[in-house]
């Protein structure tokens, strides 16, 4: 089956020993590009949260970088390959168990600012994974994440008690 991209919304809490759980939607999809259960993470660049992927992803990252280098030959900018190189494949593959289960490593913790829970965000090539106080910074764009984020929030409140 050929991998249709990371779509949709999820919550999940923080578990006993920094474990979160891969939502079944996300789970699917992760498995499906890792040929296996390898869930990739690193920081968003831009937006203060994380970034999640399959392993099929690197080879979409290498084109990329070629890509990058190429457009910098073509406007006569200066291009250090080795650096864009780190940054790009600078994430961490982790394993997850049948329920999606996995351990983040603090770094990445600190990185993304997470704490009690994480917002899945589908985004076709990749997902990301927001505290849900990072994501509700964001300006209007964000407007139907934050709306779904507060809504699987007031669900996982409505199940504690």
């Amino acid at each position: 089956m050929a991998f249709g991209g990371y779509s949709g919304q999820a919550y999940s809490p923080a578990g006993e020993k920094g474990r979160f759980v891969l939502p079944p939607l996300f789970r699917k999809a992760v498995k499906e590009s890792s040929d296996g259960r390898v869930l990739c993470l690193m920081k968003h660049p831009a937006w203060s949260c994380l970034v999640g992927f399959g392993t099929s992803r690197k080879d979409e990252l290498e084109d990329q970088l070629d890509r990058e280098e190429d457009r910098a030959i073509r406007l006569g900018r200066d291009f250090d390959r080795d650096t864009r190189a780190s940054q790009l494949f600078g994430f961490q593959e982790m394993p997850f168990d049948d329920s999606g289960r996995f351990v983040m490593p603090d770094h990445l913790r600190s990185l993304g600012n997470i704490d009690e829970g994480l917002f899945f965000q589908g985004a076709g090539r990749f997902f990301t994974l927001w505290n849900p106080d990072e994501l509700a910074k964001m300006g209007d764009d964000w407007a139907g994440a934050k709306a779904a984020c507060d809504s699987f929030l007031a669900d996982a409140k409505r199940k504690q008690k």
